[in-house]
């Protein structure tokens, strides 16, 4: 380069440097403004040699991301130090113990962050965006900034990916969607969102992208004067009651119409939502929901609103901070129009996120949305156990999910993704309260665990201390939060059950004479259709496996069937008794008989309709599982007998109980371990009660039973209602008259 190239671009450097300083957010004081020199002479001075891949000097690249910072993020002198030095150590001679000395150990610390990120994306060993992303999260160290500076960072390299090779600029785009939009959609920051978005669409369909900007600049003009026409309207009311306002078009971003494109199959002119109106007005906080209501009205007199399109994120922000009400009116032309109504702060808040936030926030002790998610964020990276891809998708889910908005019992807000359960709202109080979570009634009713939740609802949670999750509980959970938490107890529970599992089924097979050997525990592993020994002895542990089904084995064992399950194991370990043969089979029940001759076979109960004594039956002859009793009403029994009409065979139960007075009664309540056993055990135990039928079923932590009983009279079952109302758990117990 000439002297005058170079003394051209010191000129150039120093106006960038002063730019800075004027666009900053926060008021600098003249100490933030000495710290911001003295970060800026260091980062000039280390990278003094390097020069972009665009050929301009490299010193031009930090001080764009400190200018992203200081205007669009609104960070302080702190951050622009940092962001000012975020690739020195990474580049040059300067350590962190250099910035520590030099500066304070709080900006080395955030450069450190910076530096980590950048070897974690530059270590070839590790393939997956998944894990570098996990791994960039790890680098928060109780500090946002780091992420902050990183995403002006990721911006600025999007600004200028021109001269990079093709395949490096679609990689970079793609993590850019993948990762970094995401993450500025959830800390709130929507113009660093739109921007990344935008940049990522235009290198990974470059074609599309300028299709879609190309359209909106043809029809720019014809929207500025459509928004002039609502303007012109609107601004005779506002002028009328004296409010300080601007209203300003705001269109929607290439990204998002071409989603929406894509969403609803429809070309670029059938989008018809294409911007947006926002009236940004400046009042007190203390008038700012008053007035928001007032411009609604104004709004509303002069366009008829959709009853179904307005959203108050003033009264119930979003977890992100973001205030404002929206309203989707009808226009001029029959065109349906958004219109955003926010304060200046909360335009603010919508613009900077996190730092605009800490700006307005009142109330040092006052957790802020933000708060909140950092601690739930650390909570789940602490979770070795998931899997990165898992974790990415479940943070990717959470980050774009539309919002509710619940109640607890006192009447406090909660903000939950759309579609939380009511087990996620017991893990969104606290992790304690989730894991003990017996049953949750929402709106004063009781709900099963994975009750969807709706805006408005108010949700209690009942906990146990004798409650724990069960690998049920992952199928009830939406959050990421709830699902971690879920695997971490279970995993810490499961290996200590199934040891003491495998005491306790060595103990009974010991009983039931049967060497216990690895061939056996195989064996068993099959009958029971589980994948591993593991799941067998934790089974054993929790009392899943009925001493009913052991002996049921035994029986099995020891006669010529078992020789057949032998060589069907060998031949596909998965696989279950082949057809079993009348001849071959001992009689273990006496109160189901099938055919004319009145048979006493082996059976099994179906589970697609769990049939009791009492029910009308017929059994079905399977391939490979031998006879399956249905009921008749049974969701399957047509098509079973139609098409499979040689393989029925006719059941009945005998019942030969003296009928004196039949009553049903419906029970529910929360389920537990050994709930079953108890319910019989109370009814038995009155005088002079059979159960003549008994159907009992459970869902995400409800029981629900229906039990027919013979009694000689009123007091009897009057009595045995009692008692059962006694059973801890149980919520209701109704007399059903049919």
């Amino acid at each position: 380069m000439t002297e005058i190239e170079i003394e051209q671009e010191n000129k150039a450097i120093a106006r960038e440097y002063k730019e800075l300083l004027r666009i900053s957010y926060q008021t600098l004081s003249v100490e933030d403004k000495k710290l911001i020199r003295k970060a800026f002479d260091v980062a000039v001075d280390a990278h003094k040699d390097q020069r972009r891949k665009s050929g301009e000097a490299y010193i031009f690249h930090p001080i764009a991301v400190a200018k992203i910072v200081a205007s669009e993020i609104g960070l302080g002198a702190t951050a622009i130090a940092a962001a000012l030095m975020h690739d020195v150590v990474e580049d040059t001679d300067i350590t962190i113990e250099d910035i520590e000395k030099i500066f304070n150990p709080k900006i080395a610390q955030i450069v450190e962050g910076l530096t980590k990120i950048s070897q974690v994306q530059k270590d070839l060993n590790i393939s997956m965006q998944a894990e570098n992303f996990r791994k960039m999260l790890l680098t928060l160290n109780d500090d946002v900034r780091v992420i902050l500076i990183k995403l002006a960072d990721r911006l600025h390299n999007m600004q200028t990916m021109d001269s990079m090779a093709e395949h490096k600029q679609t990689k970079i785009a793609s993590e850019t969607l993948y990762i970094y939009a995401p993450l500025a959609h959830r800390l709130g920051l929507y113009n660093i969102k739109t921007k990344l978005e935008d940049l990522g669409l235009k290198y990974t369909e470059p074609q599309v992208y300028h299709e879609i900007l190309s359209k909106m600049k043809e029809t720019k003009e014809e929207q500025d004067e459509y928004i002039k026409s609502i303007s012109d309207v609107l601004k005779q009311s506002l002028d009328s009651e004296n409010l300080d306002y601007i209203i300003k078009g705001r269109p929607k971003s290439i990204y998002s119409i071409r989603r929406k494109m894509k969403a609803q199959n429809v070309s670029y002119d059938e989008v018809y939502d294409k911007f947006a109106l926002r009236i940004v007005y400046r009042s007190s906080i203390h008038d700012e929901k008053f007035v928001a209501w007032k411009i609604y009205s104004i709004v509303t007199d002069h366009f008829r609103p959709s009853p179904s399109r307005l959203r108050d994120w003033i009264s119930s922000p979003k977890s992100t901070g973001y205030e404002a009400l929206h309203t989707t009116v009808m226009g001029p032309k029959g065109r349906w129009v958004e219109v955003q109504v926010r304060s200046e702060r909360m335009d603010e808040i919508a613009e900077k996120g996190y730092a605009a936030h800490y700006k307005y926030k009142q109330g040092a002790n006052e957790e802020s949305g933000l708060d909140i998610w950092l601690n739930l964020l650390k909570e789940a990276l602490e979770n070795q156990e998931t899997n990165a891809v898992d974790f990415v998708e479940d943070f990717k889910m959470n980050l774009y999910s539309k919002e509710i908005f619940v109640f607890t019992p006192k009447g406090e807000i909660k903000s939950l993704p759309k579609g939380a359960t009511s087990l996620d709202f017991a893990f969104s109080i606290h992790s304690a309260i989730g894991i003990r979570t017996r049953g949750t009634r929402v709106n004063g009713k009781l709900v099963p665990l994975n009750y969807e939740l709706k805006s408005g609802d108010q949700i209690e949670v009942i906990t146990s201390q004798n409650q724990k999750p069960t690998m049920h509980w992952l199928e009830y959970v939406t959050t990421a939060r709830a699902k971690n938490k879920i695997k971490s107890v279970l995993n810490e529970d499961t290996k200590k059950i199934a040891e003491e599992g495998k005491e306790l089924l060595n103990r009974k097979l010991r009983h039931l004479k049967i060497n216990v050997t690895e061939n056996t525990i195989n064996e068993l592993v099959s009958f029971f259709k589980l994948k591993t020994s593991l799941d067998l002895y934790y089974r054993a542990g929790i009392g899943s496996l009925e001493n009913a089904q052991l002996k049921e084995y035994a029986s099995l064992k020891s006669n010529t069937l078992m020789n057949f399950f032998k060589n069907k194991i060998k031949r596909t370990p998965s696989a279950n008794p082949e057809q079993v043969q009348k001849d071959e089979i001992t009689s273990n029940y006496d109160m189901l008989v099938f055919g004319p001759e009145h048979d006493k076979l082996d059976y099994k109960l179906s589970t697609c309709c769990n049939p009791i004594p009492g029910d009308e039956v017929f059994g079905f002859i399977t391939i490979n599982e031998g006879i399956k009793v249905h009921k008749k009403d049974c969701p399957n029994a047509i098509s079973l007998q139609s098409n499979y009409a040689y393989r029925i065979i006719q059941a009945k139960w005998i019942d030969s109980t003296q009928q004196e007075f039949k009553a049903v009664l419906n029970i529910t309540g929360m389920d537990s371990l050994g709930l079953t056993n108890e319910l019989t055990k109370v009814i038995s135990s009155n005088m002079h009660v059979n159960i003549q039928s008994i159907s009992l079923s459970s869902e995400a932590g409800i029981f629900k039973g229906q039990v027919t009983v013979i009694v000689q009279n009123n007091s009897i079952l009057k009595r045995m209602v009692e008692n059962i109302h006694k059973i801890d758990g149980i919520d209701k117990v109704t007399r059903v008259y049919k």
